[in-house]
């Protein structure tokens, strides 16, 4: 989905690009969503194929929103996502002034239009349409479904998902967002339907609800650019074995796909991506709801 903040809808995805790569070595498909080696890609720095010899170049969208960046400069390493690149950087052996940042348009990106980058991270979800026309890395965040309300609201302040039980909340129609509210909620008032999530905000507005849940990202999208004294309440836990994505972004085919999926990987086994989630994600105003 775009940045899945602007999206109407949240998407559930299954797993990452399964990928043959000559320069990385043979690769099949993961449950997780990118590639597990049958034969160790060789991935030092000196070997890999780069966009500028010597430099491994990143690509993200102008303006580069918060909190997946901040102030619009995605090589000061702060947010989410500027952050998780360098990370994924480091693990690939570049330290950070080998890493330069170039401007890629998200709908360049998804299409397989933009090439001036080894990998681009911009709030992409890994789905079966694009990797027709782009490479996947594993997924870097499992994105959650959130609480947004109004500062004064009756579930303003709420921390605990049993305290939100007798709420009334609305989604998007046909959406794992209405799916959340039933099956991790369970309020004790059927939840409110619409046909898009502008409706669901003009209710929040008009007070007809308490809250709306939505992806995170978009969540954040509403708090800040639909909503007067817009809050996000909290994330709801992860749901279901198969959770939606987002991933670093390769060309099709690409030799570095593997070393990248072998990276976040990484990132995943010893807790980096959990501490990068705490830091930025939940720092920004999003809490873990228990």
């Amino acid at each position: 989905m775009r940045r899945t903040r602007l999206a109407a809808s949240a998407v559930a995805v299954a797993a990452a690009s399964a990928l043959a790569l000559a320069a990385c070595g043979s690769s099949t498909t993961s449950s997780a969503g990118g590639t597990t080696a049958s034969k160790a890609p060789d991935c030092a720095p000196a070997s890999l194929k780069l966009t500028t010899a010597g430099m491994l170049t990143i690509g993200t969208d102008n303006p580069a929103y918060e909190p997946w960046f901040k102030d619009n400069t995605p090589s000061n390493g702060q947010g989410y996502e500027a952050a998780m690149a360098y990370a994924i950087a480091d693990k690939m052996g570049f330290p950070k002034d080998k890493v330069t940042w170039v401007v890629a348009p998200f709908n360049a990106v998804t299409t397989g239009a933009a090439r001036n980058f080894d990998f681009d991270v911009n709030q992409v979800s890994i789905n079966d349409e694009r990797k027709k026309a782009v490479d996947f890395s594993s997924g870097y965040y499992d994105v959650r479904q959130a609480i947004v309300t109004y500062k004064g609201s009756p579930i303003d302040g709420k921390t605990s998902i049993a305290d939100l039980a007798g709420a009334k909340f609305g989604a998007q129609i046909g959406t794992t967002s209405y799916k959340a509210i039933v099956d991790q909620i369970k309020p004790t008032t059927k939840p409110a339907v619409y046909n898009d999530n502008d409706l669901a905000v003009q209710a929040l507005k008009n007070k007809q609800i308490d809250g709306i849940v939505a992806d995170l990202p978009t969540a954040f999208f509403m708090s800040a650019a639909q909503l007067d004294n817009g809050v996000i309440v909290g994330q709801l836990p992860s749901a279901g074995a198969q959770p939606e994505q987002f991933g670093a972004v390769l060309t099709k085919g690409s030799p570095l796909t593997a070393c990248v999926t072998k990276a976040v990987d990484a990132l995943r086994a010893d807790g980096t991506i959990d501490k990068l989630v705490a830091q930025w994600l939940s720092a920004a105003g999003a809490p873990e709801l228990k």
